[in-house]
């Protein structure tokens, strides 16, 4: 059965699978907050793109806790971790390995790159320049990495969680779009409010020398094959046509909206869609909803929108479009 069709999906999942990809989720969730203070939306915006197998970007200033948020999910999941500091000299073998002659034996042995793993933090990815942020695409796409014309397959789920400090900072440089495309949700950690902010500086500064992240407190309550039964689930949630309909009617008038030079490609849409399932999940729903779309078209859409010059130059927002576009799409009411 086709999923365009009314009747929800194939093979749909059943209500255990349900409850259990609800509680998982709750139990992450209740992981990272452990460290993490505030910040609960974007925690759940990582949750997400975990549940839909994708990439994310995390953009903010420094000291919002990108960093500490990655490896508290990444203590979270009983799996391989690597961690790449992105810097101006850093060259794409860095990341993905090389081929290495070997004098003794007379042969070249193959030496893998921090990319082999579960979780990849690309950490301050805009520092480094394009032709080594380029390296992470084929990794991201095809889950693969060609080293001297041999493609070595990574270990399923693998995840790039990538921080990034605004653009318009010294020493950065923007992503390609290519590679920002890649990225299921881009998400946006703003300062905490007063009252987490205080709790923050009361955590952080009761019996703890220096500043260290501490993430010791976070138990691994996963493993890579609970991931990977959880974004099976979600794959196999319920959609509505309407909902389809909504979603990709959002994306097409990205492109005819005059704040956006550029509008989304349909894997904005796609990324949408497999977003707002993992968000149905989250909330222990069974049925992804119009609001699910609506929460879940930012982080999905404004990395692949680039506005119209004429609204850049006024000082104007993505997401201040994104909000106009969003009011005027009518979504279904039932």
């Amino acid at each position: 059965m086709s999923e365009t069709s009314p009747t929800a999906t194939v093979n749909p999942p059943s209500n255990a699978e349900l409850q259990w990809a609800g509680d998982f989720l709750q139990t992450l969730r209740r992981e990272i907050s452990q460290v993490l203070i505030g910040q609960q939306a974007v925690v759940d915006q990582v949750l997400i793109a975990l549940g839909a197998a994708g990439h994310v970007l995390v953009e903010g200033v420094p000291g919002l806790g990108k960093t500490l948020l990655v490896r508290a999910l990444a203590a979270c999941v009983n799996a391989r971790f690597g961690r790449i500091q992105f810097t101006a000299d850093l060259m794409p073998s860095d990341v993905t390995g090389h081929a290495l002659y070997n004098l003794r034996e007379e042969r070249f042995e193959i030496r893998r790159g921090p990319v082999f793993c579960h979780f990849l933090l690309a950490d301050e990815i805009n520092r480094a320049p394009a032709k080594t942020q380029a390296a992470l695409l084929e990794v991201m796409q095809e889950g693969q990495v060609t080293i001297e014309g041999q493609s070595f397959p990574l270990p399923p789920p693998f995840m790039t969680l990538a921080t990034q400090n605004p653009i318009e900072h010294e020493g950065t440089y923007p992503l390609p779009e290519a590679q920002l495309d890649r990225f299921l949700l881009k998400v946006q950690i703003d300062y905490p409010t007063l009252e987490e902010e205080v709790a923050l500086l009361r955590q952080v500064t009761s019996g703890q020398v220096g500043d260290k992240l501490d993430v010791s407190r976070v138990r691994a309550v996963a493993d890579p094959e609970r991931v990977l039964t959880l974004q099976r689930i979600a794959a196999r949630l319920n959609l509505d046509e309407a909902v389809l309909d909504y979603a990709a009617r959002l994306v097409a008038t990205t492109r005819k909206t005059p704040g956006f030079a550029i509008g989304a490609g349909p894997r904005g849409g796609i990324a949408l869609i497999r977003a707002a399932r993992v968000q149905a999940l989250l909330n222990q729903r069974d049925f992804v909803t119009p609001d699910d779309i609506k929460n879940m078209a930012k982080p999905a859409l404004r990395h692949r929108l680039t506005l119209a010059a004429e609204y850049a130059m006024e000082g104007t927002q993505v997401d201040e479009v994104l909000d106009d576009l969003l009011r005027r799409v009518v979504a279904p009411r039932a």
